[in-house]
């Protein structure tokens, strides 16, 4: 089975980055094919309101969304982490959102499984704001949302790397992936099920 994995920070190998790693090694141990998309290394530019993808059935934009797309069609389940920046999800994880306009009436992500890891620079940082965003782009997806042992993943840091001193939170990102593997694979006996 597919699991991808996007990371919404700018920054290379930061905190919700790291996290995120550790929510999909449940996937790697298991044998998934794991794909994971850092938008600190992508080119998608804002969506330009031009509705070709009305008209002829995909974006014209022609950069790294387009591998995304492929990514959601791909996938069995999702993991998407972002930082908290001004309360809310990263201006890179955003455009990301908007650009999925353009597959939205596709729905390929519709009865996938999905998770959220934020993290922020203080205890009442706008992680649980940033969890919300992503939720609510989730379910108007369709995704089946998952959660690790309490809720989303929510973490304080600030520095490239002091998450990897926070060992709770390294195993709440894996107890995350935990979860979304078994949502995944049960989900799947299902459907499997139902065709036999």
């Amino acid at each position: 089975m597919n699991v991808v994995g996007i990371s919404g920070t700018p920054r290379k190998k930061g905190n919700s980055e790291l996290l995120l790693r550790y929510a999909l090694k449940p996937f790697e141990n298991n044998a998934w094919d794991v794909k994971i998309f850092l938008l600190s290394e992508l080119e998608i530019k804002p969506c330009n309101a031009c509705d070709s993808c009305r008209e002829i059935g995909r974006c014209i934009i022609n950069d790294d969304m387009q591998r995304i797309y492929d990514a959601f069609r791909w996938c069995n389940a999702i993991i998407i982490s972002s930082p908290v920046y001004y309360l809310n999800i990263s201006a890179q994880l955003h455009t990301l959102f908007d650009r999925h306009y353009a597959i939205h009436d596709e729905k390929p992500l519709e009865g996938k499984v999905g998770g959220v890891i934020a993290v922020g620079n203080g205890i009442n940082g706008g992680q649980t704001l940033v969890v919300n965003v992503i939720y609510t782009w989730m379910l108007s997806c369709g995704i089946i949302v998952v959660p690790g042992e309490l809720n989303a993943v929510k973490a304080v840091a600030d520095k490239p790397g002091d998450i990897l001193n926070q060992k709770n939170q390294l195993r709440q990102a894996e107890i995350l992936g935990l979860n979304i593997l078994k949502a995944t694979t049960l989900l799947q006996k299902e459907i499997e099920n139902k065709v036999t």
